[in-house]
């Protein structure tokens, strides 16, 4: 699911709407992993979706993947690649929104398409039967 909105909105307040939609369509979903600027009531009490904050050692100095945090800029990496959605921004959230879907179908059909592939068949060499096979292949068939 797919909802951008203005910049001036922060993520938690826009997080709300969000998941109130998605119960709908992903009534299995049971938890949601998030980061620090999701922390607080809002976000928590919005739907029953148990929300887990992933949050950074206390010890850790520069950079570290976080656990489950890996798989959202994982989706943020595959939309960059359209140069689009990288380099300029849409004038409306609606556009803004076509532009999304349009790069998450691409990247679905590029999924699809890899899974589909047929193997090439292999051409496999076989000796030739040896004179004893053949002796006794000769014996087992009908006269």
């Amino acid at each position: 699911m797919l909802e951008p909105h203005e910049a001036g909105i922060q993520d938690s307040n826009g997080a709300v709407p969000v998941l109130k939609r998605s119960r709908s369509s992903f009534p299995f979903v049971e938890k949601l992993f998030a980061d620090s600027g999701y922390a607080g009531d809002t976000v928590a009490n919005a739907t029953s979706i148990a929300v887990e904050i992933v949050r950074r050692k206390p010890d850790q100095v520069g950079f570290a993947v976080q656990p489950r945090r890996w798989v959202v800029e994982r989706f943020f990496a595959w939309i960059n690649r359209n140069r689009r959605l990288a380099k300029d921004f849409e004038a409306s959230i609606a556009s803004a929104k076509a532009f999304l879907y349009a790069a998450s179908i691409m990247l679905l059909v590029r999924r699809i398409g890899r899974s589909a592939r047929v193997p090439k068949p292999t051409l496999r060499i076989v000796p030739a039967p040896s004179s004893a096979f053949q002796e006794l292949f000769s014996q087992l068939q009908p006269q």
